[in-house]
């Protein structure tokens, strides 16, 4: 593993537990990291394509990570969907970065 790679932890939506390796180098963002890992059934996330115009990529952030803060689209989105907690995040939007090593999040139930 070089260092342009993080381990995070990612329970899906059957409550499994899947400790994965993300790239940081890539761009890539967590919804994206989940598809990549096929963690979630095709179809179920990211259905906007990453745009936070839907809440299918929402999670719950388990770990104490210092994460970016929220835009105005994504609040707009969280406050109208379903299942949203505390830690409700949209995945499209936190972007995997070396800081996030050791990440923890589960997905949100579909709406």
């Amino acid at each position: 593993m070089d260092n342009q790679d993080i381990n995070i932890k990612i329970t899906d939506r059957e409550g499994v537990m899947h400790e994965v390796v993300a790239p940081t180098d890539m761009a890539m963002n967590l919804m994206e990291v989940v598809r990549s890992y096929e963690l979630a059934p095709e179809g179920t996330i990211g259905i906007c394509g990453g745009m936070a115009m839907c809440a299918s990529c929402q999670c719950y952030v388990k770990s104490n990570h210092e994460l970016p803060e929220m835009n105005d689209d994504e609040d707009a989105m969280l406050a109208e969907a379903f299942h949203v907690e505390e830690n409700s995040r949209l995945g499209c939007q936190i972007q995997m970065t070396p800081e996030l090593e050791g990440l923890e999040v589960e997905l949100a139930p579909e709406s």
